[in-house]
């Protein structure tokens, strides 16, 4: 496709593929990972919680999915969540609470795809406080907009190497939005979990002296939707820019 064009043109589009690819290896890497947020807990000292502890443990491995019961669990083991992952930071030591600094290892539960579709509710872990629909289909959003946004980038990648097989450049405005949207999408999977997120603790009783921030897994699909759009501005100034040389070299040559 570079030798249809002038330089300035080709250089947008390698530019504009170079992002592209950087913005699905982001979002890719992004959806895969579990740290998207992590909470920070106190450390234990005493058997009794050290106990309560172990029960929460066996429940978020090998218990029923329960809202209320893992999410519990993240606030007091040092949990870190994300769009397909929950884990906890585990001691391998029985006694880990008497020694002054315990070796701690990952411990990670995959949420399957029906548990991605499970409703939220009011008082997570109460079926009978009825259906949260904010929340269950803010969680639904947050699982399901990154896939379209990688499914958008893959299609216009498809359309574009057959562009090329072409010799045309067409199709270069309508892959600059698909990567537009794609962009939008990966925003709005951020502010999905974000605002799903704000809307738990709300909800929740989260332990004393429990904090939370930001992981980097966030961060990362967060920079592929600027990138998304970059390219797409890229792709779209190409298109028109070719186009009306396109034209007056037409025009040119039948004046």
């Amino acid at each position: 496709c570079v030798t249809m064009v002038d330089n300035r043109y080709a250089t947008a589009l390698v530019i504009a593929c170079v992002l592209s690819l950087l913005a699905t290896v982001y979002l890719s890497v992004a959806v895969g990972t579990q740290y998207w947020y992590q909470y920070t807990s106190p450390t234990v000292r005493s058997e009794a919680n050290a106990s309560e502890l172990r029960v929460l443990r066996e429940e978020f491995v090998e218990g029923e999915f329960d809202e209320k019961t893992y999410s519990d669990s993240l606030f007091r083991l040092n949990g870190t969540v994300g769009l397909w992952w929950r884990c906890l930071q585990v001691p391998t030591d029985t006694h880990w609470y008497k020694e002054p600094d315990p070796k701690m290892v990952m411990e990670c539960v995959s949420f399957s795809l029906s548990q991605q579709f499970t409703p939220k509710y009011k008082e997570p872990g109460n079926h009978n406080s009825g259906e949260d629909i904010i929340r269950t289909y803010l969680w639904r959003c947050q699982f399901l907009l990154p896939l379209v946004s990688l499914g958008l980038v893959v299609l216009g990648g498809v359309v574009g190497f057959c562009a090329c097989l072409c010799r045309s450049l067409s199709p270069t405005l309508g892959i600059g939005l698909l990567h537009l949207l794609a962009g939008l999408c990966s925003l709005a999977t951020v502010c999905c979990f974000l605002a799903g997120l704000d809307l738990l603790h709300r909800v929740s009783v989260l332990p004393e002296q429990v904090d939370g921030t930001l992981g980097w897994s966030l961060y990362l699909a967060l920079i592929s939707s600027p990138l998304n759009m970059m390219a797409a501005a890229l792709l779209v100034w190409a298109a028109r820019s070719h186009s009306k040389s396109y034209y007056r070299m037409t025009a040119y040559r039948v004046a």
